[in-house]
């Protein structure tokens, strides 16, 4: 007889003899839980619980292994290292005093914070996919988890720590992206109606924003919103130096210095776009850049400290008292029970096809293209967050030769920036800036360079929908969480040489791509 051939008896028997094995080993698991003394049923209770916490946020651990081994994630390790010592400082000295071994206390504010983050957690894993928001609701909801075996007042005074604990997270590129958009748009518009009001009526918003210099231009880097995460990680260090209650007052602090953040940026753009456009001082602008971010940021930090010494409240010197209250025997399998029920309705956001070849391109005759397939851990990185259509050639066109890479999706998970990639192939970006090679095509130009400060490549991208074509990776985003989504393509150009990208034929090949992009999108829009 073959190994791989068995009775028909043992076929029909397999089933119930595992079931019944199963049913033996629930059996001995319960005896063995009712023998167990007091102190050991709460630690297999409490063990149970956070088992069922582990499954239901199970997505969230790749993520955070990318966090902790990706180089450019290096600033957000150190700050992450920095925060966990002070953490383990304030355990080795009692603060927490988590009592792992005794059954959870009702605390409704940390119960509510546990399962408002995870039905968060789902909306978000469901609807928008963002693993940095994922990973945050995961960090705030297990401070809340850990809360039900903390004093109230010891966990209010740890919640300072968990917050800066989750700040360290690379909130500042996803805050650019999500709210630099409308804060970009927001700022071109005061800059340009108050010009106006100056008499200078040839500066409108298009003209702020696409800086062909790249000098005052209102992007995402330029927008105020990443100064809005390093000052929030400012004020919530400052606010645990100062031992200072999180309420009304310190969010009204935390508001007022959002406020000043942003008025300062806006000074800021303001000043350059007169200097370096108006003006026409290019050098003096670039000269002012780093100087007018600099102290812009000093300026509003001093004021955050001094509003938040005059109207926050400090935190008690010495914890209170805290009456002793036998805890509920029902709260653990209440907890549980809605956390594994949550971990059964967790859903991911609907994936686009796996990355196959696209079909029915149409380019120009002039454009001289050969195929360059992806190898197979190129594919496997390409689809890995959303999957998507993507294909990559090899191109002349007249003088001109490099490789174009499109890629095709209605989800803004399988579109990125193309920089990261550059940097992930050791070439660094040395200069990038949006050019308008039509009135209705902006292009990003990057200049990529061997680390050193010398410009090897050439490269240039930009997002393209059926209505629209855009540099701006945030427009791209926003465009995505309509509730009808449409396919957009990531059109990107590497040169093999360093060429000059704003003269003939360069601005020629990307009229000509956005031509080919628009009729292939509306050939699969069409009925």
């Amino acid at each position: 007889m073959r190994s791989d051939e068995h009775p028909p008896e043992d076929k029909a028997t397999q089933p119930g003899e595992a079931r019944v094995q199963n049913s033996r080993l629930l059996r001995i698991a319960l005896n063995l839980t009712a023998k167990l003394p007091p102190r050991g049923k709460a630690i297999f209770a409490n063990l149970a619980l956070l088992a069922s916490w582990i499954v239901l946020y199970r997505a969230v651990y790749p993520y955070l292994g990318v966090i902790f081994t990706r180089q450019e994630f290096r600033t957000n390790q150190v700050i992450l290292v920095g925060v966990a010592l002070l953490l383990y400082w304030q355990v080795r000295r009692g603060q927490f005093n988590l009592r792992l071994d005794t059954l959870p206390q009702l605390h409704p504010a940390a119960l509510a914070l546990v399962l408002g983050s995870s039905v968060l957690y789902l909306a978000n894993e469901r609807f928008l996919g963002v693993n940095t928001l994922s990973a945050s609701l995961f960090g705030l909801g297990t401070y809340g988890l850990l809360g039900l075996w903390m004093t109230p007042i010891r966990w209010r005074k740890g919640l300072i720590a968990a917050l800066l604990l989750i700040g360290a997270l690379p909130f500042g590129e996803h805050m650019q992206t999500f709210i630099g958009y409308p804060v970009r748009l927001l700022t071109a518009s005061v800059v340009g109606a108050g010009l106006a009001k100056m008499g200078v009526h040839s500066l409108g918003i298009d003209t702020i924003l696409v800086f062909e210099s790249g000098l005052a231009q209102v992007d995402l880097p330029c927008s105020g919103v990443k100064s809005l995460w390093t000052g929030g990680l400012f004020l919530l260090a400052a606010t645990w130096i100062e031992a200072r209650r999180l309420n009304l007052r310190w969010f009204t602090v935390a508001f007022s210095f959002s406020v000043l953040l942003l008025l300062a940026n806006l000074v800021r753009v303001a000043i350059l776009v007169v200097v370096g456009q108006v003006a026409g001082w290019r050098l003096f602008a670039e000269m002012l850049h780093v100087p007018l971010g600099v102290l812009g940021f000093a300026g509003a930090c001093g004021a955050a400290v001094l509003l938040l010494r005059r109207f926050t409240q400090p935190l008690p010197a010495q914890p209170v008292g805290v009456t002793s209250v036998p805890p509920p025997t029902w709260l653990i399998p209440l907890v549980a029970g809605l956390v594994l029920g949550m971990a059964l309705l967790y859903a991911p956001r609907p994936h686009s096809a796996s990355a196959n070849p696209i079909q029915g391109w149409s380019f120009s005759p002039e454009l001289q293209v050969e195929p360059w397939p992806f190898t197979p851990s190129e594919l496997e990185w390409l689809s890995r967050d959303a999957g998507g259509q993507v294909e990559r050639w090899r191109f002349r066109w007249r003088e001109l030769s490099g490789s174009m890479l499109l890629a095709i999706s209605d989800s803004w998970r399988s579109h990125h920036r193309p920089e990261s990639c550059f940097e992930v192939y050791g070439l660094s970006i040395e200069n990038a800036y949006p050019y308008l090679a039509a009135p209705d095509l902006p292009v990003r130009l990057v200049s990529l360079g061997d680390g050193k400060g010398k410009n090897i490549y050439s490269a240039a991208y930009w997002f393209q929908s059926a209505d629209i074509a855009t540099e701006d990776y945030a427009a791209r985003i926003w465009a995505d969480l309509a509730p009808d989504r449409q396919p957009w393509v990531l059109v990107t150009l590497v040169f093999d040489d360093d060429v000059d990208l704003t003269s003939e034929p360069a601005p020629a090949l990307y009229r000509s791509l956005r031509q080919s992009v628009q009729l292939k999108l509306e050939g699969d829009r069409s009925p």
